[in-house]
């Protein structure tokens, strides 16, 4: 079970790593994907790009990888207006098929549970045999 949880714990890094990059080099990108209600578009950009790499790495050290695990779920959470958005009108992103717009909010849900599984929940401790 350990092994599975460092697993989960290098790829969900290595995805938040990857995507906050993203934020910096693809910045058009993902401000085209944001909700026009969504206010001051490229600093939300930038600022959740700079949460997602440090969470990454948060994600790694355990001292702070419960506060990383929280703050990754909250960011996940709060970037779901985007895919919906994406999802709701597809025709505004011919690039990407209207199967994957939707597969991407099932697969939020899998990472929320996968964040939570690593990072956020605390191991029960096991009951003494006597």
């Amino acid at each position: 079970m350990k092994l599975i949880k460092q697993a989960g714990l290098l790829i969900v890094s290595a995805l938040f790593l990857t995507s906050g990059v993203s934020h910096f080099l693809l910045t058009r990108f993902f401000v085209a994907i944001m909700p026009p209600y969504v206010p001051l578009h490229y600093a939300a950009v930038y600022v959740s790009g700079a949460f997602e790499i440090i969470g990454a790495i948060g994600l790694l050290l355990p001292a702070y990888r419960h506060a990383a695990g929280i703050g990754l779920f909250v960011l996940t959470i709060l970037v779901t207006p985007a895919n919906i958005h994406m999802a709701l009108n597809p025709e505004i992103f011919p690039a990407f098929s209207k199967s994957l717009l939707y597969w991407r909010l099932v697969a939020q849900l899998g990472l929320l549970a996968v964040i939570y599984a690593v990072a956020i929940r605390r191991p029960q401790p096991r009951p003494r045999r006597t």
